[in-house]
């Protein structure tokens, strides 16, 4: 598809190499980004332990443990897609891609079922909060939840819009098995939104 390649660049390779580039150092501020959150999360953990550890008893593993299988299905489908797309199946990618959305739109129902029950026993952050948890504590346990998974969400909401868009494109015939980089782009940030959630799960659930 000679026609995907920029003025600017020389060939579709050098394109496609730039766009790769681009891509991992834009994932790679996402990853200090959520590093720090974690970092913070560790170090008020440490000061607060007997209040996180009963705050933290108090979430729905279950439901974190079934969001955490429906991100991991959806990275699958994702994968499988980009398969089709090497292979000039655009459609079956389509597809794919649209199953990956549905599942991002399960987790983000459960994850708002969850808040609403937090919501419900005035687990909130900060200044808000009306929970049982004795000190600040509580508070400060709530802000670092609703604030990582908050985000992560609206991550989870960014990766399935382009997912969206990039599964249109491939419906239209856009990409074929010579340049399909957009498939690979849009997958490897769904993969990342996968991945953070695997250890936002056991760091704020299960320890």
């Amino acid at each position: 598809m000679h026609s995907a390649v920029a003025h600017h660049f020389e060939s579709l390779e050098k394109q496609a190499e730039a766009q790769r580039l681009g891509m991992w150092l834009f994932l790679a501020t996402e990853i200090l980004l959520f590093t720090a959150l974690f970092a913070a999360y560790g170090v008020y953990r440490f000061l607060y332990t007997a209040a996180f550890s009963e705050a933290s008893r108090g979430l729905e593993t279950w439901l974190g443990g079934v969001n955490t299988l429906i991100l991991v299905t959806s990275s699958f489908t994702v994968a499988m897609g980009l398969d089709a797309a090497t292979r000039g199946r655009t459609r079956r990618t389509a597809g794919l891609l649209g199953l990956s959305i549905l599942l991002g739109a399960v987790f983000l129902a459960l994850k708002a079922f969850e808040y609403h029950h937090h919501f419900a026993h005035g687990e909130l952050p900060g200044r808000y909060y009306t929970g049982p948890i004795a000190g600040s504590g509580g508070a400060l346990f709530f802000t670092l939840y609703f604030l990582i998974t908050g985000l992560h969400a609206i991550h989870v909401l960014i990766g399935m819009t382009v997912l969206a868009v990039v599964a249109v494109r491939c419906w239209r015939g856009a990409y074929d098995a010579e340049y399909h980089v957009p498939v690979e782009l849009a997958g490897l940030y769904w993969h990342l939104v996968d991945l953070i959630w695997i250890f936002v799960f056991p760091l704020v659930y299960l320890i």
